[in-house]
C-alpha cells in the first residue's frame, strides 16, 4: 500500500484534531480508494522464500501475521497516535486488554504500582488482584491530590495508573502536577483517557508517558465494536509493548479497526456537540438531584482544574439520589434513555454502578470510590437535549425527586 501523499510527520504535524480524525494515517492501494480499504486476511504470501526469512528477521519490510501487522490495524494506529500527538500507538481487542498489556508489558515480580482509587471496576480488579498475584505490589491512593502520589512512591515504583475524569465519579486528575512528581523520580505515567479522548484531552502535553484507551467508547461513538489502544513513544511501543502483545495475542481485528477509523470521522463533531448537551442536562439536574458530579459545571469541586486540561467537559457525568431503591425506579421509569452499562455512545445512556461496572468491586472499596448505592452515571448522547431533560423529568417525578 501507499501512504496517502502528505502524510509524514512535517504535513501532519500542521493539521488539526478534526482534521487529523478524518485523514490521518491514510494509506491507499493501488486501486486509489477514497475510503479506508478493508484487509480481511489472516496472513501474508511471498514472492520468495528469502523474502519470508528477511521480513521475519526485520531486513524487508511487509507484513507477515495479522497478529503483528494488517494494513487497516495499522492505519488506525497511526490515526490515533496523530491524534494523541504520540510517536505511536499500537491497538488491541478491548479497552481492557490495552489496559492490561499497558502494565503487564512493563511490570515483573517485586515492582510497585500508585493507582488511583476511582476507576474502572476493572481496572481496580488489575490494581487489587491481578497485579498482587505476579508479586507486583500495589498502593491505591486519593489521586485528586498530587500528594499522595509522592508519599506513596518507593524506590522500587515503576508505575503512576489513573483515570482522569475518573469512572464513574468524574474525579480530576492534576495531570502536570503528577506527571512531574513521577518524571522526577524516573517513574512512568499511565494515564486511562477512555472519557476525554485525545479530541478533549492530551495527557501527553503534561508530561504522561502513555495513555490506554478504550476505543468502544467515543472514538467508534456508536456502540457497535469493542476496541482499545495504548500510545506512546516508538521505543515503548516497539520494544517494551509489542513483544508482550504478538506473544500474548490481544490484537485488534480489522473489522472492528475500520469501524473505529469510520467513527473517529465524526468524533471531533460528536464529543463537542455531546459535552454542550451534557452541561444543559446537568444545569437541570441540578436543582432536582441531591448531588451532582459534573466536571462542566462550576459545583464541581475540580471544575478549574478540569477546563485548565480538557478542552470541554465530555458527555459523561455522575448524579447521586438516595439508596439503590431510588435510582432503580428512576431508571425504570425513563423512556427515552437506554438503560446500559456502555458510555461514549451517540445514543443516551445511564446505568447504576454499584450494580453493574462496579459489582465485582467489595462494598468497601466501592464506598471508598465513591460509589454509592445511589450513584447514577449518565452518558449524554446527540438526541436534542430538551427531550432529555423532560424524559428525566418526569423519571426524577415517578422516582420522588
Amino acid at each position: 500500500m501507499k501512504r496517502k501523499a502528505g502524510q509524514d510527520r512535517s504535513i501532519t504535524a500542521n493539521w488539526r484534531p478534526a482534521t487529523l480524525a478524518i485523514r490521518g494515517g491514510t494509506a491507499r492501494s493501488e486501486y486509489g480508494e477514497t475510503s479506508e480499504a478493508l484487509f480481511l486476511t489472516s496472513g501474508y504470501s511471498y514472492d520468495k522464500a528469502a523474502d519470508a526469512a528477511a521480513r521475519f528477521a526485520g531486513e524487508q519490510e511487509g507484513m507477515t501475521y495479522s497478529r503483528l501487522q494488517n494494513p487497516t490495524v495499522e492505519m488506525l494506529e497511526h490515526r490515533i497516535a496523530l491524534l494523541e500527538g504520540a510517536e505511536a500507538c499500537r491497538t488491541m481487542a478491548t479497552g481492557m486488554a490495552a489496559m492490561t498489556a499497558a502494565l503487564l508489558c512493563q511490570l515483573q515480580t517485586g515492582d510497585h504500582v500508585v493507582a488511583g482509587r476511582a476507576a474502572f471496576g476493572s481496572c481496580r480488579w488489575l490494581t487489587d488482584t491481578l497485579l498482587p498475584k505476579f508479586g507486583i505490589q500495589t498502593t491505591i491512593v486519593d489521586a485528586r491530590d498530587p500528594q499522595a502520589f509522592l508519599d506513596a512512591a518507593r524506590a522500587e515504583t515503576k508505575l503512576f495508573f489513573f483515570e482522569t475524569p475518573a469512572n464513574p465519579t468524574m474525579d480530576i486528575v492534576d495531570l502536570r502536577a503528577v506527571c512531574d512528581i513521577a518524571r522526577e523520580r524516573g517513574i512512568k505515567t499511565v494515564v486511562d483517557n477512555a472519557f476525554a479522548t485525545p479530541a478533549l484531552q492530551r495527557p501527553m502535553e503534561f508530561g504522561a508517558d502513555i495513555t490506554a484507551y478504550s476505543a468502544t467508547k467515543m472514538m467508534d461513538g456508536q456502540g457497535r465494536v469493542l476496541a482499545g489502544a495504548v500510545c506512546g513513544s516508538e521505543d515503548f511501543i516497539l520494544n517494551t509493548l509489542l513483544p508482550f502483545t504478538r506473544n500474548t495475542g490481544p490484537n485488534l481485528s480489522p473489522f472492528n479497526a475500520w469501524v473505529v477509523l469510520k467513527g473517529l470521522e465524526t468524533l471531533d463533531l460528536r464529543i463537542r456537540r455531546q459535552s454542550e448537551s451534557a452541561v444543559t442536562v446537568g444545569r437541570f439536574l441540578e436543582a432536582r438531584v441531591p448531588r451532582i458530579l459534573h466536571p462542566g459545571l462550576p459545583s464541581h469541586p475540580q471544575h478549574e482544574l478540569a477546563m485548565s486540561q480538557m478542552d470541554a467537559c465530555g458527555p459523561i457525568f455522575a448524579l447521586e439520589v438516595e439508596g439503590r431503591e431510588q435510582a432503580h425506579a428512576l431508571l425504570d421509569a425513563l423512556a427515552l434513555v437506554d438503560i446500559s452499562n456502555n458510555i461514549g455512545d451517540s445514543r443516551s445512556l445511564i446505568t447504576h454502578p454499584a450494580s453493574t461496572t462496579h459489582y465485582g468491586v467489595a462494598e468497601e472499596k466501592r464506598i471508598e470510590m465513591g460509589v454509592t448505592e445511589g450513584l447514577l452515571r449518565l452518558n449524554v448522547g446527540l438526541e436534542d437535549p430538551r427531550d432529555l431533560i423532560d424524559d428525566l423529568d418526569q423519571a426524577l417525578t415517578a422516582a420522588g425527586l
